[in-house]
């Protein structure tokens, strides 16, 4: 008999063929976050609880659907990474909305995603994964368009609000780069449980914020910060791990950069914050990079 959670999963069978479909579904997804946070009007530690409450109802209902709750409960092997995990997710998503106080939610998203560095570095330390060229080179190109897609150069920032936020996003991408890791270790976990224990560790640490500091205005608000925890968080995460697990660190380092593509273009087209050319053409470049390396992966498994 086959105990193994995810062979029978929908879940399993929609990210069977490599898990990119269902990972950059996710990403993509992740990419319209800037939006909701906008619209919700809540400060940072408020909006990350209320992610986490949503979420948590989300998964929990997932889980539930599919006769997958019992797979919540931690053991020995299991429990300190996924503890470690949640605690790194919930940690980056507040440093998250803390910058984007200070910058654009694109530009936020862009320099959050220096985590692809991290990915590739901590998956060949910690998991034993080599890294080829191309996907090196690629992750270098997206860098560089990254930078460029910032709008840093060529424009004078200074204040320690931009600097904070950069600080925020840099210690935020380090702490996602490890979650990525961690959850390749987790492959096994059906989709959704690692995002569980995230949302159950943030409901339980962040309750105190909003009773303290007051609650959103009832209404529209409500609704926007719904949508992050069942959008951005039940949904996208599920997708996400459940791609990540049957990816290779390289080819996740390199398509993560849908979600800082897809963030720039969200801003620009909904909350009317314009690219200059040279952020456009790091978009560009960034996406010219993730094509190239799927179109090399093609040809080799062709």
């Amino acid at each position: 008999m086959n105990t193994n959670p995810q062979i029978h999963s929908p879940m399993a069978s929609f990210a069977k063929p490599s898990g990119a479909v269902p990972f950059v579904f996710g990403c993509v997804l992740l990419g319209t976050i800037g939006l909701f946070v906008h619209e919700a009007h809540a400060d940072p530690l408020t909006a990350t609880w209320f992610r986490c409450v949503f979420g948590l109802a989300g998964l929990t209902l997932w889980l539930a659907l599919r006769g997958q709750t019992r797979f919540l409960r931690l053991g020995r092997r299991t429990g300190p990474w996924v503890l470690t995990a949640g605690s790194l997710m919930v940690l980056s998503w507040g440093l998250f909305f803390t910058a984007i106080e200070h910058i654009p939610t694109g530009m936020a998203i862009v320099l959050f995603h220096v985590q692809p560095v991290w990915v590739l570095a901590l998956g060949a330390v910690c998991l034993g994964e080599r890294v080829g060229r191309r996907r090196a080179g690629a992750v270098a190109v997206a860098m560089i368009g990254l930078v460029l897609a910032t709008g840093v150069i060529g424009h004078g920032v200074d204040g320690e609000g931009y600097w904070l936020a950069v600080a925020s996003c840099l210690l935020g991408a380090f702490c996602m780069a490890c979650v990525t890791i961690i959850a390749r270790r987790l492959r096994d976990l059906p989709a959704g449980t690692l995002a569980w224990w995230q949302c159950a560790i943030g409901t339980l640490t962040l309750w105190i914020w909003p009773m303290q500091h007051g609650w959103p205005v009832w209404g529209a608000s409500w609704l926007w910060l719904a949508g992050l925890g069942v959008i951005h968080t039940s949904l996208a995460y599920s997708l996400m791990y459940g791609g990540m697990a049957r990816l290779h660190t390289g080819r996740i380092a390199v398509l993560q950069f849908v979600y800082p593509a897809v963030g720039i273009v969200v801003d620009w087209l909904l909350l009317d914050q314009r690219l200059g050319s040279v952020q456009l053409a790091g978009v560009v470049l960034m996406l010219i990079a993730i094509g190239l390396a799927e179109q090399k992966r093609r040809r080799l498994s062709n």
